[in-house]
């Protein structure tokens, strides 16, 4: 059933990227990965850079967090989890955890301070989005946010291994500011939602530019083409660099 499914995940995926509402890429540099995390919470890593030392920050922790304990069960790892998001604090404190999963009741912006967040059309959902789509039958929340720079100056951290993010829109801005404020990672797992029409392929496109252009090439993306892995490679690694 699984792989059954990714291929009509992938297939979806094409069909949407020829008619231009999708954006498709190849991987650019290949080298060892492992998936970690169930179905719908997955992420594709390179293993080889992380130990029982790493910096890994995961935001936007939703209410599956199986990626962020198989890392830890596997590293021996801390995971620093990020969400301002009520209904997904009330879960994690209300389940046991282990000790190295380290909980943080705030967000990630392009600034320090406070943001309204929207949350989704159907309450049975748990993701609020900085995005105002419009569809929204529920007030906004107001939380607070940081930008990584600020947060790890809070936490003491001077670079990070593994960067994840699943923030509902925000991770155009959050990377430009990453990319701009000379923030140190080594890999990084990201979901784009350019699926939305308030923020389109272009977005995605643009900021993928200049993640190559920082050294960040792609070396997983999965079957609905809407979650990518960057890992930092010198600038002599060759490039694909192949959109429709």
């Amino acid at each position: 059933m699984g792989l059954l499914r990714n291929i009509f995940r992938r297939g979806k995926h094409v069909v949407r990227s020829i008619c231009g509402q999708d954006v498709f890429y190849k991987i650019q540099v290949k080298c060892e990965k492992v998936r970690f995390g169930n179905d719908g919470a997955s992420w594709c890593i390179h293993p080889d850079s992380l130990s029982d030392d790493s910096v890994i920050y995961s935001f936007g922790i939703g209410e599956d967090i199986s990626f962020d304990l198989e890392l830890i069960q596997t590293f021996n790892a801390s995971v620093h989890a990020f969400d301002p998001t009520p209904r997904s604090i009330e879960l994690i404190k209300n389940r046991e955890v282990p000790e190295k999963f380290v909980l943080h009741e705030y967000g990630i912006a392009n600034y320090d301070g406070k943001a309204n967040v929207f949350p989704p059309q159907n309450p049975n959902h748990i993701s609020h989005t900085i995005v105002d789509r419009g569809v929204h039958n529920r007030p906004a929340i107001e939380v607070q946010v940081h930008r990584l720079n600020t947060i790890m100056a809070m936490l003491g951290h001077k670079k990070i291994d593994l960067l994840k993010m699943d923030i509902e829109g925000m991770e155009y801005q959050v990377i430009e500011d990453f990319l701009t404020s000379g923030v140190q990672a080594e890999q990084m797992c990201v979901e784009f939602h350019h699926r939305w029409p308030e923020i389109g392929v272009h977005q995605t496109k643009r900021v993928i530019e200049k993640l190559n252009l920082a050294g960040f090439k792609i070396i997983d993306i999965s079957p609905t083409g809407e979650e990518y892995t960057f890992k930092k490679f010198s600038q002599n690694h060759q490039v694909v660099n192949v959109s429709w």
